[in-house]
């Protein structure tokens, strides 16, 4: 039962092909093509693969790029399934949704958050958990003990913070600089206020979660630019490459067993 995740995000459309649609099945195969290229997938990465069976993916890049790959699955590569995507609900595969308008949570949150509480439960360890998503932008979920999600952060990740900083303030140009303590140059300054702000984001949700919850949170790290952080955290966390195809996996066994 070949199964293919697909985790289209602002900036890259990444994929994994597995062996099965469960927690720990074998990977067959994976890879990733930047938005502007998803075209080339059947004529490229996705040529030489056997047709999954089943196919569970996450987008927040909109219905555009949805489309492409539609096209790319069905009209291109002529594989014989249905696409599913996820649609964030009032609660599944353990996780209840705190959203005000639960459909309009990200889906990769959701995705991300089911993941990453699968993980936590298979260290056998039921806690209160921070998950953070280092990405184009940054994203910070809290869930409680029991799986409700109580709600989360949203902030721009590094480029759109610096992006944003050459665009509206004169004369100011944005070399890459190394995160210190006390920064001397405008390039170490800049690269320091947008890291220090990831991480005070996530230590502020910190103490709010173990106040609400009266117990320390456990804190997972996922997302592209999650290494960047490892070093200027001022909590434990764990960080996890595959979080969204990990949550996917979870998913995909809850609805097709």
């Amino acid at each position: 039962m070949t199964f293919l995740a697909i985790d289209i995000g602002n900036t890259r459309l990444k994929w994994a092909m597995y062996e099965d649609h469960r927690p720990g099945a074998a990977l067959l195969a994976h890879g990733a093509e930047f938005l502007e290229h998803i075209e080339r997938l059947a004529e490229g990465a996705w040529a030489g693969l056997p047709a999954p069976e089943r196919m569970l993916g996450c987008v927040v890049a909109g219905e555009t790029a949805r489309r492409r790959v539609h096209e790319q699955i069905e009209l291109m590569l002529g594989w014989n399934l249905e696409p599913q995507w996820v649609v964030p609900s009032i609660a599944e595969a353990g996780v209840t949704n705190g959203y005000d308008h639960p459909s309009r949570l990200g889906a990769d949150r959701w995705v991300a958050m089911i993941g990453a509480r699968h993980h936590m439960l298979q260290l056998g360890d039921a806690r209160p958990l921070i998950t953070v998503m280092v990405g184009t932008a940054v994203t910070v979920d809290a869930m409680d003990a029991q799986g409700r999600f109580l709600g989360g952060l949203i902030i721009p990740g590094h480029g759109i913070m610096l992006r944003a900083l050459e665009g509206g303030t004169a004369g100011l140009h944005v070399p890459t600089g190394e995160v210190r303590c006390f920064p001397k140059n405008t390039s170490d300054a800049l690269t320091s206020g947008g890291t220090y702000a990831i991480a005070g984001a996530v230590e502020r949700m910190y103490q709010h979660l173990a106040e609400h919850c009266g117990a320390e949170p456990m804190c997972i790290m996922a997302g592209g630019a999650g290494w960047k952080m490892s070093p200027s955290m001022t909590r434990p966390f764990e960080l996890i490459n595959n979080l969204i195809f990990d949550g996917l996996l979870v998913m995909a066994e809850k609805r097709w067993g």
